[in-house]
């Protein structure tokens, strides 16, 4: 696994969800040929931006499902429930509009995702979601 950046996570009690964004030994590099992962990004943060935190780190140790997207639910979310959603496989660009629009309508915890999502969900190890809350 690669060095990953070291901020902060959201606190239980985040007033907003927070999107992590693989971009890592796999994840975002031309290992995933054929998406414009520059732009994938820039259209999470400028559609999210004032709705939810878009955070990015190098490895979230799933590479053999990149690109890698971590939905991690606002305090309210938490609270109601809400739990990180991990979303792989996620180069269709559409697939970025189908999460802003669950993000922006409260993600994890207050709305349900578009079915769509259900194909892009996987369950990390515990190890790897441990890592990401410990980041």
């Amino acid at each position: 696994m690669s060095k990953r950046s070291r901020r902060a996570t959201p606190s239980p009690g985040a007033a907003r969800p927070t999107v992590t964004v693989c971009r890592g030994c796999c994840c975002g590099t031309p290992k995933i040929p054929g998406l414009d992962h520059a732009a994938q990004l820039a259209e999470l943060r400028q559609s999210l931006a004032g709705t939810a935190t878009v955070r990015v780190t190098d490895c979230l140790d799933a590479c053999e499902r990149a690109n890698v997207i971590v939905v991690q639910p606002s305090g309210e979310g938490r609270r109601m429930g809400g739990r990180p959603v991990w979303l792989g496989l996620v180069n269709d660009p559409g697939a970025v509009s189908d999460i802003t629009t669950w993000v922006e309508n409260g993600g994890p915890g207050i709305s349900e995702p578009p079915d769509i999502l259900d194909l892009y969900t996987f369950r990390p190890s515990r190890r790897v979601q441990a890592e990401l809350h410990d980041a």
